[in-house]
């Protein structure tokens, strides 16, 4: 007989105290930051959905590997470790283990593209994009239409507009130095790319000489996906499923801090030879040493062991079923989300919901601070706080096309319980939406300004119990 609760598949072995700040002590630590979540004291903080990345609870298995972890300078064997499992999965000839995602990013681009060329994803999220644009270069996003439709329950919203693309490479000839893929989707509501889309773009690419690279930090979670919901596909493995998604590629970034269920790490894989070697001198000049890349040994070991866990199957069900739960529990309560839901996060539709803040007012960052301010929840703007554009000279900011609050569910690290307060908060805040009020941002940096821009109210604050 099959039972509908989904159990998680680990049981938990050590436990850390979560803080229980007063409403007054959130109110003062949202007026000390500006109105900034990444401002904020983790002690400040009850429930943290404001990213999946590095957030999450290791196992036993990698802890032990850890303390076994070789620290040698050259030549360590927790990086051969590393490193085998990374082509294993991959089938990617050339490993350059980096701190994290963002540093992948920065060697690849850095080495690969130039200023005035253009760079296609289906949608590049906040580090890739910046990457890009410090080249002096276009990140030009090409998802489907289906994507910019939080309402539509397209299986894979995370693919890339093929003949767009198509007309992309026509367009800017010689001006693409590769295109980039996504998945799953982050920008787009953690939406999953499909294999018949990748086969697409892949041969593409292929054809017009174009080298292929994912983004791959949620591999695992779309190629589960795409056994879930991909036609013929019902009967492989995840395994299976993702050495096909990597071979249909010329490369990869990820930030194993994700699906590598590791605290940090990342890395940059690939097959051609010159430019791995271009990649290891940047890799050197700004990380460290090739055979560690910024990591400590036991840093290795455990995106390394990581990377083996998340390919199972019990584990991949639970999670994609369990941000589901979180899903369900508020769209069935009538709540605006990002459907269907993602393997990450749940997007939270802040255009649908505040649809009385214009987005010049940031309606998505008014609603994270509502939920925040409510019940000591941490979420994070998917925006235009993150995405917004500068207008032409005495033109308005060029909103982003959705506004998105996303809640990011961090591995094996909450429960059910601490869920069904998080479902909560959000109804309590949804209760109350039409007096939750704009906010004017009051000072930005030059890259990446969701993370230290600040911002002041607009109005009256709202009227919260």
């Amino acid at each position: 007989m099959t039972y509908r609760s989904i159990i998680e598949p680990f049981r938990i072995h050590s436990v850390q105290a979560i803080p229980n700040p007063t409403r007054r002590t959130r109110d003062e630590a949202l007026a000390r930051e500006g109105f900034n979540l990444f401002g904020l004291r983790s002690s400040e903080v009850v429930i943290d959905l404001l990213t999946d990345s590095g957030t999450g609870a290791m196992s036993s298995a990698q802890w032990a590997g850890m303390i076994d972890a070789d620290e040698s300078y050259a030549g360590s064997r927790s990086y051969r470790r590393f490193r085998d499992v990374i082509k294993e999965i991959t089938g990617f000839e050339h490993v350059v283990p980096t701190h994290q995602g963002r540093a992948a990013e920065r060697i690849l681009f850095s080495v690969a593209v130039k200023e005035g060329e253009v760079v296609p994803n289906n949608t590049h999220f906040d580090t890739t994009r910046a990457n890009v644009e410090v080249q002096g270069a276009e990140a030009l996003d090409l998802v489907i239409e289906e994507g910019h439709d939080p309402s539509s329950r397209y299986p894979f919203k995370g693919n890339i507009d093929v003949s767009r693309l198509e007309a992309s490479l026509d367009v800017n000839r010689g001006r693409v130095p590769l295109v980039m893929c996504t998945v799953t989707n982050n920008s787009g509501g953690g939406q999953p790319v499909s294999l018949a889309n990748l086969r697409e773009v892949s041969a593409l690419c292929r054809s017009r000489g174009v080298p292929f690279f994912l983004d791959a930090c949620r591999f695992a979670e779309n190629a589960y996906f795409v056994k879930e919901r991909e036609p013929g596909q019902a009967d492989r493995s995840v395994r299976e499923i993702a050495r096909e998604i990597f071979s249909l590629a010329d490369g990869c970034t990820m930030s194993a801090k994700k699906d590598g269920m590791s605290n940090m790490g990342g890395f940059l894989a690939l097959n051609d030879d010159r430019l791995a070697a271009e990649c290891r001198n940047v890799l050197i000049l700004t990380e460290g040493f090739p055979t560690y890349g910024g990591l400590a040994g036991y840093d290795l070991e455990a995106v390394a062991i990581g990377l083996e866990e998340v390919l199972d199957e019990s584990y991949l069900r639970y999670r994609i079923e369990s941000t589901r739960y979180l899903a369900e529990k508020i769209a069935d309560a009538g709540v605006p989300i990002m459907q269907p839901a993602g393997g990450h996060a749940v997007y939270i539709d802040a255009k649908a919901m505040l649809s009385h803040i214009p987005p010049s007012e940031y309606p998505g960052q008014a609603l994270a601070v509502e939920i925040y301010r409510a019940g000591g929840i941490r979420a994070c703007e998917i925006g235009s706080v993150m995405f917004g554009k500068p207008g032409a000279a005495g033109e308005d900011e060029i909103p982003s096309a959705m506004e998105l609050v996303r809640l990011a569910i961090p591995r094996r690290t909450y429960t059910k319980s601490h869920i069904d307060f998080v479902v909560e908060v959000v109804l309590d805040v949804a209760s109350r939406a039409s007096a939750i009020r704009g906010l004017r941002m009051t000072s930005q940096p030059r890259w990446l300004r969701h993370f230290s821009c600040r911002f002041e109210s607009v109005g009256e604050a709202s009227a919260l119990v």
